[in-house]
């Protein structure tokens, strides 16, 4: 397993263009500089009122496949 450790904040408002298909696509900078693209239904479990917030763990698998993604406290 691998993890990839990021922050996000993207505003309600921001987010909700993913609901119209505008953007389907979520673009994170990790903590190791890494640059990853993952689809943005992976964080609606994390929408608030406030938008999408937090640091956050993506875990995959050797052949970087998606496992999980979790916000961290």
């Amino acid at each position: 397993m691998k993890h990839y450790f990021f922050s996000l904040n993207i505003s309600y408002q921001a987010f909700l263009s993913h609901y119209s298909g505008a953007a389907s696509q979520v673009l994170v900078v990790t903590e190791q500089g890494l640059r990853l693209q993952l689809p943005a239904s992976r964080f609606r479990p994390f929408l608030s009122q406030i938008g999408v917030k937090g640091r956050f763990r993506l875990t995959t698998d050797h052949n970087n496949k998606f496992v999980k993604l979790e916000v961290l406290p």
